[in-house]
This record gives structure tokens, C-alpha cells and sequence, in this order.
């Protein structure tokens, strides 16, 4: 019994790592985004992550076609400021789940809020991005955006 114990108190502060680690990779990525760069999600991805837009009609399947929509959007995204709300990070193997809600503020006084949920895999000691799901928290607020646009313009 006292074997067992000391194994999954080892394990907590290495779940909790990782959990900083995930969510840390998370708002950088974000921070990037934020300020017009989407390349630091593209750095984190894997060549097979798989993509679901609220503007998109279609899942985007690896990491060329992730490039070639995100570089359409370079330049156009831009937030004064965001929020990472709530983050979970769910373990699972060699996988993570990471979910949270975001809000996004623009300089015209505008806020978006997003929900999130993204699975990271760990392979070759690196934590890379293998799905990502964005969908709008109050689809409402998102009525007047035309798909081609993006809201935080």
C-alpha cells in the first residue's frame, strides 16, 4: 500500500508540470495570434493535426492546409488583450486535452468569446498540437460577421 501511495505522489507534481507546461504553450501560441503572428500555433502543431473554424465549412486536415488558411488571415487578427478562462488540462497516455474559454478584446471596445479545445500529443520530448476546435460561446454576438471576415479585425 505505502508503494502505491508514493507512486501517485510522484505522480502529481509531474501531472501538474505538465499541465503548466500545456497550458504555457496555450497563451503563447495565443499572445502570437493576438498580435497578428499565427505562426506560433503553427509551430506547435503536428503535419497531422486536423482544424475545425466556426468560419469554415469543412474540417482542415493537416498541417499544409492549416498553413495556407492561416496565412491568408496574417496581419488581420488583432486583440488588445485576451483571457485564457477556466483552462483544464486532461491527461490521457501520451495525450493531453487541453479546454478553456477565451475572450478576446479589441480596441474598439468590442470582446469575443470563444470555447476551445484543443489535444496536444507527446512524442520525441515535444508537446505537439494533433486537433484544435474553436466555436463561438454565444454564436449570436456572431451573427453580423461575414465568414471571410475575422472578428477580431
Amino acid at each position: 500500500m505505502i508503494g502505491k501511495f508514493n507512486r501517485a505522489m510522484n505522480t502529481t507534481p509531474r501531472k501538474h508540470n505538465i499541465e503548466v507546461q500545456i497550458i504555457k504553450i496555450e497563451e503563447a501560441a495565443l499572445a502570437r495570434w493576438c498580435s497578428g503572428d499565427p505562426s506560433g500555433f503553427l509551430e506547435i502543431c503536428a503535419p497531422d493535426v486536423v482544424y475545425f473554424d466556426p468560419f469554415l465549412d469543412h474540417r482542415l486536415d493537416g498541417l499544409p492546409a492549416l498553413t495556407e488558411y492561416y496565412e491568408a488571415i496574417r496581419g488581420k487578427i488583432s486583440a488588445e488583450r485576451f483571457e485564457l478562462i477556466n483552462p483544464h488540462v486532461h491527461l490521457a497516455g501520451e495525450a493531453a486535452v487541453l479546454t478553456f474559454n477565451f475572450v478576446s478584446y479589441s480596441g474598439n471596445g468590442n470582446e469575443y468569446h470563444w470555447n476551445c479545445t484543443e489535444v496536444y500529443r507527446f512524442a520525441s520530448g515535444v508537446w505537439r498540437l494533433i486537433q484544435s476546435h474553436w466555436s463561438h460561446t454565444n454564436p449570436k454576438a456572431f451573427k453580423r460577421v461575414r465568414p471571410q471576415q475575422y472578428p477580431l479585425e
